[in-house]
């Protein structure tokens, strides 16, 4: 094949396929390449002689090296679905015509349950401690957050044009460029409306974002996790408060309540339901305290 091109080119073509056609964020970008290197430093100590020649029983002994170094199921369960897909993109290019990682499964870790906070700790977080500026916008993030279920990339990407405030309603572009609309709640929408009068006195450059910083510019993911963490700080919730946590909240609190599974998937824009099924593990240890701690016969004997 006289136009098949270097194989150290290999990975920045995929990269590129990626962006262009598919339009994964540079961030997401970042982990594929990142996985790539990974897998390549280690077949590097088994003579790795090059993507064309890796096959199912030398990708096998370096997932194996990998994770005896200390890498956990849930990364090498990342990097093979990277393989899987640079392979891929090999074959449509005809580059190659074998995918090796097809049969390799990744070691089973356990499974990491995301943190949430009860209602409680929900209601004292979300109590402004003052009228300042910036504290009505923060509130305004957390509620919108906690309301709508919003990751933290949806927020900061949030414009003005994107909600609809009369119809308590926003649009939001999530992961893979899929819009969804989302309800927004009395508090939330009550918050919103205050941080937006304040806004106008900052919004110097006209800029269509709704979350911006005091001097007037856009705020940054990183930004608002120092924020919320410096409220969560403050008023004293436990544990870390972060964006993701707020998010994984929402969903726990609505499944506990509503008990739908596919609105919560529809809501936090899962494409597959398997990502949203985790909260069911959440809602099943809130039933096991229960019943721990009220079922006559659950109860365990103080003293033997």
């Amino acid at each position: 094949m006289s136009d098949l091109p270097d194989e150290s080119s290999w990975v920045d073509a995929f990269l590129r396929h990626l962006h262009s056609e598919r339009q994964l964020s540079p961030h997401t970008l970042q982990h594929y390449r990142r996985d790539l290197q990974k897998l390549a430093e280690q077949l590097q100590e088994l003579q790795f002689a090059g993507w064309m020649s890796l096959n199912e029983k030398r990708l096998r002994q370096a997932i194996a090296m990998l994770h005896g170094n200390g890498l956990s199921g849930r990364s090498l369960h990342r990097l093979l679905s990277a393989t899987r897909t640079f392979y891929h993109f090999l074959n449509r290019e005809g580059w190659i015509d074998k995918n090796p990682a097809l049969a390799v499964q990744a070691p089973k870790s356990g499974r990491r349950l995301p943190a949430t906070l009860d209602p409680d700790q929900v209601s004292q977080l979300l109590t402004p401690p003052n009228d300042e500026p910036i504290t009505l916008r923060d509130f305004a993030m957390m509620e919108l957050i906690y309301s709508s279920g919003l990751r933290v990339s949806e927020l900061v990407s949030l414009r003005i044009q994107m909600m609809d405030l009369g119809d308590a309603s926003l649009r939001v572009i999530g992961k893979g460029q899929k819009v969804r609309v989302l309800p927004i709640g009395l508090p939330a929408l009550n918050a919103l409306k205050q941080w937006l009068v304040v806004r106008e006195l900052w919004n110097k450059y006209h800029l269509p974002e709704v979350f911006l910083g005091q001097r007037g510019r856009p705020l940054t993911t990183r930004s608002v996790e120092q924020r919320l963490a410096h409220w969560g700080e403050y008023l004293g919730t436990q544990g870390r408060v972060y964006p993701h946590r707020l998010r994984h909240s929402f969903a726990s609190h609505l499944l506990e309540s509503s008990q739908d599974l596919r609105a919560v998937q529809e809501l936090l824009g899962h494409s597959d339901i398997s990502t949203t099924q985790i909260y069911t593990h959440l809602d099943f240890q809130h039933l096991m305290q229960v019943y721990e701690q009220s079922h006559p016969r659950a109860r365990r004997k103080s003293r033997d």
